[in-house]
């Protein structure tokens, strides 16, 4: 039994030690001197900025599938992967985001992506009820959306359809003329960078040479998957609401419903994420003695930008609480919450008082 499906069915205090424990091994990691260098040598190499949009899934782990260091890919979560760029929150930031990029000379890659197991529809993206072309349509409305705000000659900004399949994680392009290309199937690196050239013909050399160690990455992950034979993990097992950004350090199977502070219904995704943790505890498949509400907030600078941090984590603790106080009164009262803000240069996550 893996050390994360034992945890899971521990008491609630030890599982939050557990949780606070992971976040500082992850900072310590990620301001070591080896991952510090290995970032700025990728950067360097390959200039082109990469972000992705992704359901809260912690099977949908990119950085992981690709073999791509830490810090490198700039992740948008929220439940289902459905996002809407007239979300004012999201709009701006994305919008921040693309034009910080732009300003340093970077164009911008962006991932839309949905997920769907090959071995069981029922592990699926439970967002979209496990309907795989429900989610397809929905990141053609992100694309469309995009390249209205962004342009549609693509030699800056560049979004792009992934499917990621979660049995292999194994990544799939979708290509403006329709064809799939599926990294599970029988393909080398060199035929990749071919097929890449030719169906992606309208991708700037520099992003496609920039895509293609995600892809010659996702080979080799999808590879050492095969030869190690995971199992796989298909009930839910989630102890954990999160709510805002800065979860990286939660990229793990059935751990946490995350849900990112960007839709102007907050409330929806927090009542379908309680939903599912009272689920999990009525059918036994995690202890019933408390669930964890964390919110969590980055900030770059210390002064004004901390404070606002804190205030906003602060709000969407309450905000979160009050949804599932007024409308699941009794998982309420097994409701532990947690505070917190986001160092981003470090990670470091700092727990409120």
């Amino acid at each position: 039994m893996s050390q994360v499906a034992t945890m899971n069915e521990q008491p609630i205090e030890d599982r939050i030690k557990w949780v606070f424990d992971l976040a500082r091994r992850y900072s310590a990691e990620f301001c070591s001197p080896e991952a510090f260098l290995a970032r700025e040598r990728y950067l360097a190499q390959h200039p082109t900025a990469i972000a992705v949009l992704k359901c809260m899934d912690g099977r949908i782990n990119i950085p992981v599938a690709t073999n791509t260091p830490a810090g490198i890919i700039q992740p948008f979560r929220n439940l289902g992967g459905m996002f809407d760029m007239g979300w004012p929150h999201l709009g701006e930031v994305l919008a921040q985001y693309v034009q910080r990029m732009v300003k340093n000379g970077r164009r911008v890659l962006i991932l839309i992506t949905y997920h769907f197991s090959r071995g069981d529809v029922h592990r699926g993206c439970s967002g979209f009820n496990c309907d795989t072309e429900a989610a397809i349509a929905h990141t053609r409305q992100i694309q469309n959306q995009m390249e209205a705000i962004f342009g549609d000659g693509h030699d800056t900004v560049y979004p792009l359809i992934c499917g990621f399949e979660t049995d292999e994680d194994a990544i799939l392009l979708h290509s403006p003329d329709g064809r799939i290309l599926d990294l599970s199937g029988d393909i080398t690196e060199e035929k990749f960078a071919v097929e890449l050239a030719l169906r992606f013909n309208d991708m700037p050399r520099e992003m496609q040479s920039d895509l293609l160690p995600l892809l010659a990455g996702n080979l080799s992950h999808i590879k050492e998957l095969r030869q190690n034979r995971r199992s796989l993990i298909v009930e839910h097992h989630e102890w954990m609401i999160c709510l805002g950004r800065g979860f990286d350090f939660l990229h793990t199977p059935n751990l946490a419903l995350i849900v990112g502070p960007y839709s102007p219904n907050l409330s929806d995704p927090i009542r379908k994420a309680a939903a599912i943790i009272e689920s999990n505890m009525a059918a036994g498949r995690i202890p019933d003695d408390g669930f964890l509400l964390l919110a969590s907030v980055p900030y770059d600078e210390i002064g004004v930008d901390r404070a606002r941090a804190e205030m906003k984590s602060n709000f969407l603790s309450r905000f979160a609480a009050e949804v599932i106080e007024q409308e699941f009164p009794d998982l309420a009262s097994k409701m532990i919450r947690h505070t917190a803000v986001l160092e981003w240069n470090s990670r470091r996550i700092d727990q409120l008082l």
